[in-house]
Formats: C-alpha cells, structure tokens, sequence
C-alpha cells in the first residue's frame, strides 16, 4: 500500500498541499528563509514541504506537515556522531523547533 493510500485511511478527503517558505510554521521560533537548508545528499530536486489542513484549507489548522527530498532526519539522527555538517545539522534542528513551537501554539 502507497503511503498516500495509508494517509487517506486515517485522513479520508483530505490532500497534501504544498507550503512555501512564508507559512508561520517557518517562522514559529527561528527564521527558515530558505528550503535549500535540508537538500538531501543522495536525490536531485529542490525540497518539498506540503502540510494537510482542516478541510482543505490552508488558513485553518495544519494538522500532518510533510517533508520531501529533504534530509531532516538524517541530520537529527546523525549530528552527534559527525556524520553530517554540523552548520546543516543545526539549521535542522531550528526546523523541529519550529515544528514543535507551531504544534503548541496553534
């Protein structure tokens, strides 16, 4: 089963919809002035960012937040062991920061 079958599952009607830079949850705590912070290392393309929405509407409640070709994880997973840059590591940590800081106040 795709991962868009198992997400309609639980969120039936409800679609991904892209979200640039300007969207508060870039902003909740630090400034993400760019998407170019988190590229993955092993994919080509630019990093996508798409979140689903109490019914469809990007104005109300952002309740799933979706990264694609981005190395989010990989950066929380592996800054302590020195995989990864530590400069990139740190500008993925403001991204779950602000994650975090979004999901409580909204």
């Amino acid at each position: 089963m795709t991962r868009a079958r198992t997400l309609n599952l639980v969120l039936p009607d409800l679609h991904p919809i892209d979200i640039d830079v300007s969207h508060p949850i870039f902003h909740a705590f630090f400034d993400i002035p760019s998407f170019d912070i988190v590229r993955q290392f092993y994919d080509q393309g630019p990093p996508i960012f798409r979140g689903i929405f109490e019914n469809n509407d990007p104005k109300k409640r952002l309740m799933v937040m979706i990264n694609f070709n981005t190395d989010v994880s990989n950066f929380w997973e592996y800054s302590a062991l020195g995989f990864m840059p530590m400069e990139e590591s740190n500008e993925a940590y403001k991204l779950g920061v602000n994650y975090l800081f979004y999901a409580m106040t909204h």
